[in-house]
């Protein structure tokens, strides 16, 4: 009867890795928002509050044009 079980027992552990081996949604390696451009630059300024907490104030700020020179 033990002899019974156990090879029982393996088939039913190798059935439920194999099934739990597949994700039902896969996981894609990319981020949904695209990262800011050259012309969205800010000065943030933060200060804390109580509890865990922070005020933030962000200003925008022109981007500084960059020189470059070939050679």
């Amino acid at each position: 009867m033990r002899r019974l079980n156990l090879p029982a027992a393996l088939l039913a552990a190798l059935a439920l890795a194999a099934a739990g081996a597949c994700a039902p949604n896969p996981i894609v390696a990319r981020d949904p928002i695209p990262a800011p451009g050259p012309q969205d630059a800010f000065a943030c300024k933060s200060r804390p509050l109580p509890l865990n907490a922070f005020m933030t104030n962000c200003d925008p700020v022109a981007p500084e044009p960059v020189l470059r020179s070939k050679g």
